[in-house]
């Protein structure tokens, strides 16, 4: 092979590289840009995104404002189950008290 084949194979090999890569560039191009109707269609799906976004927010409000409400009446359930234990409480040692006293004058006699 003499200098002016080795230039033209080199010559040859560089640009069938450089065409490969054109190609290459071309079809990822092709193959990743959006299309005249995709703009429409992405421009609906980010409506609905931004729709669905809100509902979340409000579903996650409405859900705040139930778990506080839920939390306010347990409290107050709470609140009247301690009263009634200590209601129940002070009736049984009255109980025990009439008991007691009972027991005490019937022993008199």
């Amino acid at each position: 092979m003499d200098r002016t084949q080795f230039i033209i194979a080199t010559t040859l090999v560089l640009f069938g590289a450089f065409l490969l890569g054109w190609f290459a560039s071309w079809l990822i191009g092709r193959l990743t840009r959006a299309t005249q109707a995709d703009p429409a269609e992405l421009d609906r799906l980010m409506r609905l995104l931004r729709q669905t976004e809100k509902d979340r927010d409000a579903g996650q409000a409405a859900q705040e404002r139930t778990e506080a409400d839920l939390t306010a009446r347990l409290a107050a359930v709470q609140a009247e189950l301690d009263a009634a234990m200590d209601g129940l409480r002070e009736s049984r040692a009255e109980i025990e008290e009439l008991r007691d006293y009972i027991e005490r004058k019937l022993a008199r006699r």
